[in-house]
């Protein structure tokens, strides 16, 4: 369990084919964990790519605060977990609300990002976007007890499921990340996204509540292409084999291309 300090923060880390030349930082959505990409998206990366996987603030096995969630501090993070790893530069994966850390770090810090994807992030201005956060979370629970016991070939104990929902209280009721959010209501059409002259893929479910969103960036974002994957806002539990060869595929081409 590699626990490193970011930021005055005790943060869980997970890393895959340390050796590889080019990294792919992968950002977890809200009220979820590293578990979304470990189990089945991170490995089918980590065949060509340095992966690394970390548990926001609060998430995981992650120092737990009380506040921070805003989109300034979250990209701050990943910045100082990028210089900690002392990796220049990388590829950005983000879902949902780790879909705008991923455009908010790449518009802050773009001499730090190669490419971008970002996959199902909501806008925060829409109230309905919001709410479905409540529900994946619900279904995140699920899915993370369901693949522990199917990865490791043990039950998950009493102990364990208490514990992930005593983290899931304390975010839902003693942090400010809900309010952080709406704080950020404005971002989205507020940013300038036309200055984010780096590749990107928007990943969104055909049925998602969020895609509108996604058709808005492939709008605002020059150097951007959308894919639409059949499912709802849960594309990286629904599809992840689909999800992560899409990744993989774009990354690969996009940087041939840049290299060329």
């Amino acid at each position: 369990m590699p626990i490193i300090n970011i930021n005055n923060k005790k943060v869980h880390i997970q890393e895959l084919n340390k050796g590889a030349e080019q990294t792919v930082v992968l950002i977890h959505g809200m009220f979820s964990n590293l578990s979304i990409y470990y189990f089945n998206i991170a490995p089918v990366l980590a065949k060509k790519f340095h992966v690394v996987m970390y548990d926001l603030k609060s998430h995981g096995m992650s120092e737990r605060f009380e506040d921070g969630y805003d989109l300034d501090n979250m990209s701050s993070d990943l910045i100082a977990l990028m210089d900690e790893l002392q990796v220049e530069k990388v590829h950005l994966v983000g879902y949902s609300f780790g879909g705008l850390i991923a455009l908010k770090t790449a518009l802050q810090y773009k001499n730090r990002i190669n490419q971008l994807v970002v996959m199902e992030a909501p806008d925060p201005h829409d109230e309905k976007a919001r709410g479905i956060i409540d529900q994946y979370s619900k279904e995140f629970l699920e899915h993370y007890v369901a693949n522990f016991t199917d990865t490791t070939k043990v039950q998950m104990g009493k102990r364990q499921m208490e514990k992930n929902h005593r983290m899931y209280e304390f975010l839902f009721n003693k942090t400010s990340i809900k309010a952080d959010m709406i704080k950020e209501k404005d971002f989205l059409s507020k940013a300038d996204l036309s200055e984010l002259n780096i590749p990107t893929l928007l990943l969104y479910g055909s049925d998602s509540n969020c895609k509108q969103t996604g058709e808005f960036l492939n709008t605002q974002i020059t150097d951007s292409q959308l894919e639409l994957i059949s499912g709802d806002h849960n594309i990286p539990i629904q599809e992840p084999t689909l999800i992560a060869e899409t990744i993989a595929d774009f990354l690969s081409k996009t940087l041939s291309k840049t290299l060329t």
